[in-house]
């Protein structure tokens, strides 16, 4: 098996490469691979056909987005296109990552897959465009919606308070967003079991469900550090991007599909920092 991955130097791609290093994986980031080129992504895939792609290259800045929107459509939107129509030229499977912000959170209950995008904010919307795309121009696609993304070589929330609980001696955390933490490694693990399985749109997460405070108050439990957290609202902590405040998944999909359930956010969490 030969799978190409774009988005290799982000922190899910490294995840991919380490989950699938007895696999032949062909990495392509930025410096060479360019997802807005149509031209050239077509030129790339069809030299190299693989037999998978895992499609993980993203303009991830939530906010940044809000203030440079033409770039989020470029890469999540555009480049998601471009992908999936070099893959269709050459039949090849094509894995796409987007994300929980498809949703407005207005639910009330964890999202299913069939349940209906409604984004809230641009980086939401072009994750959506994409998906749009991908399935309009390829019919061997897996959508893969996961969230809360952490793990090693990459921005993100548990190295972020790790680090503001080791220098200050309290935290303000919002208590009013929810979601299911998920470990990078853990994704990629479910995406190669997903790999030949029905194509189709999945929710891949760790199980289980918390708000930032309360993944917030766990980092600090597992690190050791007796520091003064607290919960404060979404309106007390203002952000340039609106978050959906329920963006909780299902992984309906991948249990009708008979792949294995994800394990709680919690052990996944305690692997990662004993880790650091």
């Amino acid at each position: 098996m030969k799978v190409a991955l774009t988005g290799s130097e982000g922190m899910f791609g490294h995840a991919v490469m380490k989950i699938f290093s007895d696999i032949e994986v062909v990495p392509f980031a930025y410096k060479n691979l360019d997802v807005t080129d149509l031209g050239g992504v077509r030129q790339k895939i069809s030299d190299l056909k693989p037999d998978f792609l895992i499609h993980a290259a993203a303009y991830t800045n939530v906010d940044a987005c809000e203030t440079d929107a033409d770039a989020a459509y470029r890469v999540n939107g555009l480049g998601a296109r471009n992908v999936a129509i070099a893959c269709e030229e050459i039949r090849c499977p094509v894995v796409y990552i987007s994300s929980d912000y498809v949703f407005d959170g207005t639910k009330g209950s964890p999202y299913n897959e069939w349940d209906m995008p409604n984004p809230v904010n641009l980086y939401g919307l072009s994750k959506l465009m994409g998906e749009q795309f991908v399935s309009a121009h390829t019919t061997r696609f897996y959508i893969v919606r996961t969230s809360w993304l952490y793990g090693p070589n990459g921005n993100n929330f548990v190295d972020t308070i790790a680090r503001l609980l080791s220098e200050k001696d309290s935290l303000q955390v919002v208590n009013d967003q929810f979601g299911c933490p998920t470990f990078t490694e853990d994704l990629a693990r479910t995406v190669r079991q997903l790999l030949g399985k029905g194509y189709g749109i999945y929710h891949a997460t760790n199980s289980g469900i918390c708000s930032w405070y309360d993944f917030a108050v766990r980092i600090a439990e597992i690190k050791g550090l007796q520091k003064s957290i607290a919960p404060v609202s979404t309106a007390q902590f203002p952000r340039p991007a609106k978050r959906p405040p329920f963006s909780a998944l299902n992984t309906t999909m991948l249990r009708l599909e008979g792949i294995d359930g994800s394990r709680r956010w919690e052990d996944a969490l305690g692997e990662y920092l004993s880790e650091c």
